[in-house]
């Protein structure tokens, strides 16, 4: 680990002088990718040096334990050993934690897709009580959420709406969504008061750059039409919603959100690079073996993740066996204790298979 983490802050050296230098500031690309690198590793270092300062007092005190007469003294060493030892103990279980390799997309903005899976009107309703749960999320966490294309259910409620989410660590914290989330009370519409089941569906993909998915506007079709909001009604009389087919994959994306064509064209493409990018990155992982499925789930969507109970007022997350007794908390956004447990099993998950 030593070695590692003397090999970082080497780097973080280097690359704070190369910021500074003429050429790395006239290429943006280049100046964004080392400022991305030097905040990474800035994370790793600022820690390391904290721990090499501690590891330095903790051998001075201990020198003078082993030379000093003087009873006094001693006495002094020996209560800054008991002090600094637990926090060395400590910074290194940081620093473990801290040189897992992390998911280059975990910084990244992302796409969060919620559809209605089984259960009819009483699903559609659910998919608006997830969105606005995430809704509430982003508002805590500074995050900003943008509605790019959504399609109301009959009773309320969405059959599917699409969103962007823009912030920091947005994919990192949100990836652990993707999956399927169930609900079980008492529709509106029940007049026996019977517990049903309902379900509905959430994709968190990456927002990628340009760079990262090329797209060849000769396999896309686009499409316009005036877009509508509830009820049908014009939102505007111009042909500014976009719709795009991807014609090798068969993926359609529309977004209808601006009122300028433009705008909505490149927020559909954005929206159709991620999940061109979250196919591909499907396939190299079973190129490579079979892809890791630890007790945090793959995060594939088909997987039954979390479910919500009304009746008990609880949450349970399957994946790690989590139940949290507040839905109502939960539900107005309260999910920091869950992704934190989800956080720490899949580090815990990782350091394993870093040991292997």
């Amino acid at each position: 680990m030593q070695d590692k983490l003397d090999m970082m802050e080497s780097r973080f050296v280097e690359v704070g002088q190369l910021l500074v230098q003429p050429e790395a500031m006239a290429d943006m690309k280049v100046y964004t990718q080392l400022t991305k690198e030097y905040k990474e590793l800035e994370r790793v270092v600022v820690k390391f040096r904290e721990y090499k300062e501690l590891v330095s007092n903790v051998a001075n005190a201990k020198d003078i334990l082993k030379t000093e007469k003087d009873a006094e003294f001693r006495e002094m060493a020996k209560e800054e050993l008991d002090t600094l030892e637990p926090q060395v103990e400590e910074l290194e279980e940081e620093l473990k934690q801290l040189l897992i390799p992390r998911d280059p997309n975990d910084s990244k903005n992302s796409i969060l897709e919620i559809r209605a899976g089984t259960g009819g009107d009483e699903a559609a309703l659910f998919a608006g009580d997830l969105f606005r749960m995430y809704q509430r999320y982003a508002e805590k966490r500074g995050w900003r959420l943008n509605v790019l294309d959504l399609t109301e259910g009959t009773a309320g409620g969405y059959k599917e709406i699409i969103s962007t989410l823009s912030g920091e660590e947005v994919y990192g914290i949100m990836k652990f969504e993707s999956g399927v989330h169930r609900v079980q009370r008492v529709p509106a519409t029940e007049t026996q008061g019977r517990v049903h089941t309902s379900a509905a569906t959430v994709a968190v993909l990456p927002e990628v750059e340009e760079v990262e998915v090329e797209l060849d506007m000769n396999d896309i079709r686009k499409d316009t039409y005036c877009s509508s909001g509830p009820g049908g009604q014009s939102v505007n009389t111009t042909y500014s919603a976009v719709r795009l087919t991807h014609v090798p994959t068969g993926i359609v994306v529309t977004c209808q959100d601006e009122k300028s064509q433009l705008k909505n064209l490149d927020k559909a493409l954005k929206v159709l690079r991620s999940r061109i990018y979250e196919i591909e990155k499907a396939k190299q992982d079973a190129e490579v073996g079979a892809q890791r499925r630890n007790m945090v789930g793959s995060g594939d969507r088909s997987d039954k993740i979390r479910t919500y109970n009304y009746p008990q007022g609880r949450v349970t997350d399957h994946r790690v066996g989590l139940s949290v007794h507040n839905l109502p908390a939960v539900m107005d956004g309260g999910l920091d204790e869950i992704v934190e447990a989800l956080r720490i099993a899949d580090n815990a998950s990782k350091m394993e298979e870093n040991k292997a």
